[in-house]
């Protein structure tokens, strides 16, 4: 059992018991040109996150920790896109629509593809989510209990949406969370300081909050 600095206390955990979560880490988010700066964000902002995860993930595949990577994106006829999701937000372009990097949040398209420097390896599972909770409409429940595992570390993007819906979930589920908060990023700053603070809060009331350099000190 290994012991890390968290709060609201130090997260406990078991490497044949945990896994290493990644969220949606794509190049429509990330990569400069991208569906996310055509939006008007700072992708920088996202960025500052790979360098510490790519660390994280290579310590975690050192331990022999199960790592899992989500995408969201939704099928190419768009049969799981919700007409509320699609019309959201009254952008000039949405979710389907060519975009920087092929169709818009679309399955199989350069953009919904996860950035070179935290790409899955050989056996890693890849799971593709249509909504922002990695547990919705997916098979992550069943991979995660099929390999018994009882506790994730998430890392990713954003923070307060599709991090913070899984870990959330994840909460629900009898799963306990542990976010590096150098390894989840969003675009707005205020938004990254009250999400985490939402998952520590009364006592760890959805998770932990912590960091890669403990993380990877207790792997290695």
């Amino acid at each position: 059992m290994l012991s890390v600095d968290a709060e609201p206390y130090a997260f406990e955990f078991d490497v044949g018991r945990t896994a290493l979560v990644i969220i949606d880490m794509q190049r429509d988010f990330l990569e400069p040109g991208g569906f996310g700066e055509a939006l008007g964000n700072d992708v920088s902002l996202l960025r500052r996150t790979i360098e510490p995860t790519r660390e994280l993930l290579q310590a975690a595949r050192a331990a022999g920790m199960l790592v899992i990577h989500t995408r969201e994106g939704h099928r190419p006829d768009l049969g799981d896109l919700p007409p509320a999701k699609k019309r959201r937000g009254r952008f000039p372009v949405t979710i389907g629509d060519p975009g920087p990097m092929g169709r818009i949040l679309v399955r199989g398209e350069v953009g919904h593809d996860i950035i070179p420097e935290l790409a899955p390896a050989d056996g890693e599972p890849v799971v593709d989510k249509p909504g922002k909770g990695a547990f919705h409409a997916t098979d992550l429940d069943s991979v995660l209990r099929n390999r018994g595992i009882e506790k994730l570390i998430v890392c990713g993007v954003t923070t307060e949406v599709c991090v913070n819906t899984t870990v959330r979930e994840a909460n629900d589920r009898g799963f306990d969370c542990l976010v590096p908060e150098d390894c989840v990023g969003s675009y707005f700053p205020e938004f990254q300081d009250m999400a985490l603070r939402m998952i520590k809060a009364q006592g760890g009331i959805f998770g932990w909050v912590g960091s890669s350099p403990a993380l990877v000190a207790a792997l290695t």
